[in-house]
């Protein structure tokens, strides 16, 4: 089939949230030919995937797109939903993107004759170079166990969770103890909700230590600027569960154990539901200490350069338990319990198989340094741990993004500037 009537754009920018209108920023200041494709509305995930009473976990200052910065009167606090949208809104305003809404890419794929054909719901694209902005959290995992619970109990998945009020009458059981899951939780507990929380092996962090944000600390220890080559963990540190703590009322921690002290049900990672009973993994001990651990571990790091530095703070002591376990519960009688719903708070996948091109590993993730493939053309920007610790995050898309729009315009044709 020929392809001469099909509309040509030098670069194509898969996603309109913050990573794709970040690179659309520096390829408008180079003048680099380009279309953003947003299969919804920009910046769609804030407005429609988070719950009222979400906010930032890391301070305002850290949100620092390209050209711009939080300008707040709070740089150290934690701004709300509605907060972060009218930010966005302002940046989407900043950049004016060539963007076209609504129009969902279904493959990207080599054409024949050199570049890519991108076909959308609204017809087909070639381009010279295409960036991959559409982030790592596409398909909500719930597991199969889910289809054989009682039609009677309430399910969703973390990001249509709203408020305590949408959910029915009765506990409520809240499976993993990431970043959502924690304040999923957090947020029940506080509205005086029965919560039954089955905790997953994610870590946690402190709010503040000695005298300061641990974000604060961390930035000046220059953690946030080390590449993912220099990790101890190196690429698998993009595996990692996030820390669990908030930004909630001005920051602070969160401690399951004190939830449990105040009434919250603490169990091991969810495993199956069996004759009306569901099953837990004996490991809910473990995991609370693992996490004490590496609360404690981050806190030792904060003391360890304060030292160094000769730094005057306040002393800091490590963290012990305010709640222990009596026993591991394995098991948890369904009907007697009370649950009347469920949040699942266990992650998306990765979903690129609408990219028809061999980039990816065994586990669906593309191979990449820096975002750059080995496909020449192709590159992905926004996601967990592609250069540093905050790829995915408000604080560190602009210098991927920069560093991107460098490497397009080297490779872009001589007409690929706009006029």
């Amino acid at each position: 089939m020929s392809t001469h009537a099909e509309e040509h754009v030098s670069v194509v920018v898969v996603g309109g949230g913050q990573a794709g209108l970040s690179i659309s920023y520096y390829l408008k200041q180079y003048g680099v030919d380009h279309v953003v494709l947003e299969k919804r509305t920009l910046t769609h995930t804030w407005r429609e995937q988070r719950w009222d009473a979400f906010c930032l976990v890391t301070p305002n200052w850290q949100c620092a797109l390209p050209d711009y910065p939080y300008r707040g009167s709070d740089p150290h606090g934690f701004m709300k939903k509605d907060e972060i949208i009218a930010w966005l809104d302002g940046f989407v305003r900043h950049v004016d993107a060539p963007v076209r809404e609504g129009m969902a890419v279904t493959r990207v794929t080599r054409r024949a004759q050199g570049g890519f054909l991108v076909q959308t719901s609204a017809g087909t694209l070639s381009a010279d170079q295409v960036v991959v902005a559409s982030g790592g959290y596409h398909t909500p995992v719930v597991p199969r166990m889910a289809e054989r619970l009682p039609a009677s109990i309430v399910q969703i998945q973390s990001s249509e969770y709203r408020n305590p009020a949408v959910l029915p009458e009765g506990a409520v059981l809240v499976v993993g103890s990431g970043q959502s899951g924690a304040q999923i939780a957090e947020d029940l507990h506080l509205a005086g909700r029965k919560v039954v929380l089955a905790v997953g092996e994610a870590p946690r962090c402190a709010r503040f230590y000695r005298g300061r944000d641990v974000v604060d600390w961390l930035a000046d220890m220059k953690y946030y600027d080390m590449p993912v080559e220099e990790h101890p963990l190196r690429e698998g540190v993009r595996d990692n569960t996030n820390h669990y703590v908030t930004g909630r009322d001005g920051g602070r921690d969160i401690d399951l154990r004190r939830f449990a002290s105040e009434g919250m049900e603490l169990y091991g990672v969810l495993e199956d539901l069996e004759d009306g009973a569901l099953r837990f993994r004996p490991n809910l001990r473990a995991s609370l200490d693992s996490a004490d651990d590496t609360y404690n571990r981050i806190n030792a790091s904060i003391d360890k350069f304060i030292a160094q530095q000769g730094i005057e703070a306040p002393p800091g002591e490590p963290y012990r338990p305010v709640w222990e376990p009596q026993q591991e519960r394995a098991t948890l009688d369904l009907a007697a319990s009370g649950i009347g719903s469920i949040v699942w708070c266990i992650g998306f996948r990765p979903d690129f198989s609408w990219i028809d091109l061999p980039v990816f590993n065994g586990r669906g993730y593309p191979g990449h340094v820096r975002g750059v493939t080995p496909h020449e053309g192709l590159y992905f920007l926004g996601l967990p741990w592609l250069h540093t610790w905050g790829s995915g995050r408000f604080s560190g898309v602009a210098r991927d993004a920069a560093y991107l729009a460098d490497r397009i315009l080297t490779q872009a044709r001589p007409d690929a500037r706009a006029a």
